[in-house]
């Protein structure tokens, strides 16, 4: 038996839901005294998929902290079922746990939790994404005047958006805190939270909906700062100048853009 080939029948054996070594991989092996092939391939098979398991729980402990380890188990092995790791990195094991769950579970459990989801792999991808050249405070104070009314930005690459229909947030932080975790709820309007990473610590905050807007309009209508302004005239009227320089420069501090060139 040639390695490439007990290679892909020891891996047939580990990714099947009910075990059974092919007879070409069991004839290849050799028990001992205390431990036969079966048992011995048996004990590899479960860690494999304890592993699974454990790397899940890590990405997603808030839902498993909601359904409790009975269910998570459930759900998680469920999901490795139908979307085996394909990557040599057990990194990406959770990318589609999200959709799977929407697509698994009825929509009045499936939505929250799926927001939820999304909202814990978030932090996977803030914490991972690739490093970026930031816009600075110091990097704003040399602006010519000339610059400032052509500033376009967009996100660095570690900044996350979600929209939340649901207290996923608030249930996060509950896990995080160790506080007593709250029902789950619908809120009262929408609202955008931000993930990203500054310093290599993972950092989130949710934006008021004008707020929002106002970042949406810079990021992908990609309005220049003068365009910034002349929107938010319309509600800030005097105001607008100083309320644009103010989300700005919280957006800098914060890492959250990059000077666009463009």
């Amino acid at each position: 038996m040639r390695l490439n080939d007990w290679q892909l029948a020891f891996e047939a054996y580990l990714l099947a839901g009910q075990p059974r070594a092919a007879n070409e991989l069991g004839d290849s092996l050799i028990g001992g005294p205390t431990l036969d092939v079966d048992t011995g391939l048996a004990i590899y098979h479960n860690a494999y998929l304890a592993r699974l398991q454990e790397v899940m729980g890590t990405d997603f402990p808030t839902i498993w902290h909601w359904l409790g380890d009975e269910e998570f188990e459930q759900l998680a092995a469920a999901y490795i079922r139908q979307t085996p790791s394909r990557h040599f990195s057990l990194r990406w094991l959770g990318q589609g746990f999200a959709e799977f769950i929407q697509g698994h579970l009825i929509a009045e459990q499936g939505e929250p939790l799926a927001e939820l989801a999304r909202l814990e792999w978030a932090f996977t991808l803030a914490f991972d994404a690739a490093e970026a050249q930031v816009l600075t405070v110091p990097a704003m104070a040399v602006l010519s005047a000339e610059e400032w009314p052509l500033l376009q930005l967009r996100l660095a690459p570690c900044v996350q958006w979600l929209v939340c229909r649901y207290n996923s947030v608030a249930q996060w932080r509950a896990v995080k805190d160790q506080a007593d975790f709250p029902d789950t709820g619908l809120l009262d309007q929408e609202q955008v939270c931000l993930v990203w990473r500054a310093d290599r610590v993972c950092r989130y905050r949710s934006l008021s909906a004008q707020e929002a807007w106002a970042l949406r309009g810079m990021i992908e209508e990609q309005w220049i700062f003068a365009e910034l302004c002349a929107e938010l005239a319309v509600t800030y009227a005097e105001g607008a100048a100083l309320q644009a320089v103010t989300w700005l420069k919280q957006w800098v501090e914060e890492g959250l853009v990059v000077r666009s060139e463009s």
